[in-house]
């Protein structure tokens, strides 16, 4: 008779030759496995991560939030690739819709993994120590001592002096040491919530404004005032402070002692006078990373350069233009670019693409640059463009912005026409019968950022929490010690919740302890 094949042992009953289908969940039931899976502790930290990641982008790219300019230049620089960013709202990083959904849902996820712990940890704070195993030897750290020259009254009292909680029943104690650390966990995973509502609430009631102020002008706090004002969603540009800063001098100083620093810039200084509304004006200062107070409001020095005087001639002597210009710097040494828009020059309206260099030096290619910061031998280059300048037209433009398109350029470039030159105080003719233009002086302006944000208190003490919880998390060891008399003598057992190489050491001290003589 042969043996029977496998398929023989094994058949296939009819009932279940049918394919099992798995039965349909209910609404009810997706989101509860959505809110599972989202309050899990894998997500959040997956979350967590995503957030920084996110973050990354708003130190690569200007932000207008910050730095407004930074963003024309960057538009201007990389006029193909500056679009596809901001369709992706790479300059407006910390407002965009996704980096707004990665927050409300780490929001969620870390109200979720905390809530459910606290009433946990607190009937565990509650509770009494577990009692002891069966078999303590098997615990990480075991000692049996003799039970004639050990008593447990006096493991009882060590372990009270070193802040374990004990109880004593009969011939065992057990004792429990460390909860805090849980404790410290739970303040960390709060405060991180704090954290988040503090930035969102804070970022809502906030807002934020840029203006450039050039040496002598004043700056009245309201929307109008502003170059770009970016409020908050639940701020009121009506509950703006009143206050005006007015700029009185703009003062950098250089480093001409170091020969290898030569030239640096060591400290920028903005001297002004701030006024409240009904009260005296107030000189102040305002530094880098030194901002002045205001109620409400915080003003912080971000950036500066020069702003050439210029007086722009007609033909017949008419002024046509006439005051300082904001030039935006290039490089380290402020070679710098400006735009002057002429839109009432007669008999047609012009514009001028011009270059300012506070040292000028000369390439050997024979272009100009600039040498250094400091104003040493001023140089003023022009181009000239003559053409409809789209002013009038209602649409609004970039003032720092030439577009060249559609205009005829008569002095500079490849027009045939040298370029203007002009030393301060110098006065060029103008081609194609424009008239004249004059360098006439040369001012400092400084770039302010005015800010507002309730939830900055807020953050700083969420995040001194956060760090104290890290801290209670990381120095405090959760222990349990068991004690008891046995037909073989005193078992000591010592289980760690964490990885713990001092648990031998706690094992020797309580026999030690057992040990001493009253």
């Amino acid at each position: 008779m042969s043996s029977p094949q496998p398929s023989d042992r094994y058949v296939v009953r009819k009932e279940y030759a049918e394919p099992i289908e798995a039965p349909d969940l209910s609404l009810k039931s997706w989101l509860r496995w959505i809110w599972r899976q989202l309050t899990s502790m894998r997500i959040a930290l997956i979350l967590l991560l995503l957030l920084a990641a996110a973050a990354i982008p708003g130190s690569l790219y200007p932000q207008r939030s910050a730095d407004p300019n930074g963003v024309v230049l960057y538009f201007k620089n990389n006029p193909g690739l500056a679009p596809w960013l901001d369709n992706l709202q790479l300059f407006d990083v910390y407002s965009s819709s996704w980096f707004s959904s990665i927050y409300l849902l780490l929001f969620i996820s870390l109200i979720g993994c905390v809530i459910p712990r606290v009433g946990v940890h607190y009937k565990a704070l509650i509770a009494p120590p577990p009692h002891a195993p069966t078999s303590l030897s098997r615990l990480p750290a075991y000692k049996l001592v003799s039970a004639k020259k050990n008593k447990l009254n006096k493991a009882e009292k060590f372990l009270k002096s070193k802040r374990f909680r004990v109880i004593a029943e009969g011939d065992s104690i057990r004792a429990e040491k460390g909860y805090f650390r849980e404790t410290g966990n739970l303040i960390f995973h709060t405060s991180l919530i704090g954290v988040l509502i503090s930035v969102g609430l804070g970022n809502a009631l906030s807002y934020s404004g840029q203006r450039v102020l050039i040496e002598g002008e004043t700056f009245v706090n309201n929307e109008a005032g502003y170059d770009s004002f970016t409020p908050g969603l639940l701020y009121d540009s009506k509950n703006l402070t009143p206050f005006s800063i007015t700029l009185d001098k703009f003062s950098t100083t250089y480093d001409y002692t170091n020969a290898n620093n030569y030239g640096r810039p060591l400290d920028f200084i903005a001297s002004v006078t701030s006024k409240l509304l009904n009260q005296n004006p107030t000189r102040e200062v305002v530094k880098v990373n030194d901002p002045l107070q205001l109620p409400n409001s915080k003003v912080y020095l971000t950036g500066n350069g020069y702003a050439p005087v210029i007086v722009l001639r007609d033909a017949d002597g008419t002024i046509s233009f006439s005051g300082p210009v904001v030039f935006l710097p290039q490089d380290s040494n402020l070679t710098s670019l400006g735009v002057i828009k002429n839109p009432d020059a007669k008999p047609k309206q012009y514009g001028i693409a011009a270059f300012f260099y506070p040292t000028v030096a000369k390439l050997k290619t024979g272009a100009f640059t600039s040498a250094h910061p400091e104003i040493i031998n001023p140089l003023l280059t022009m181009n000239v463009y003559v053409g409809n300048l789209g002013l009038d037209n209602g649409i609004a433009s970039n003032a720092f912005d030439l577009q060249v398109h559609g205009l005829k350029q008569v002095a500079g470039g490849k027009s045939g026409v040298k370029g203007i030159q002009l030393e301060k105080g110098q006065t060029a003719t103008l081609p194609d019968g424009l008239g004249t233009v004059e360098f006439k002086g040369i001012k400092r302006f400084a770039s302010l950022d005015i800010t507002y944000n309730p939830g900055e208190l807020y953050v700083l003490f969420f995040s001194i929490l956060t760090f104290l919880g890290l801290i209670l998390m990381l120095i405090i060891p959760r222990r349990r010690v068991w004690v008891r008399r046995t037909e073989e003598g005193i078992e000591i057992g010592s289980l760690a919740k964490s990885k713990d190489d001092s648990l031998d050491k706690l094992v020797r001290e309580i026999a030690k302890a057992m040990k001493k003589k009253d």
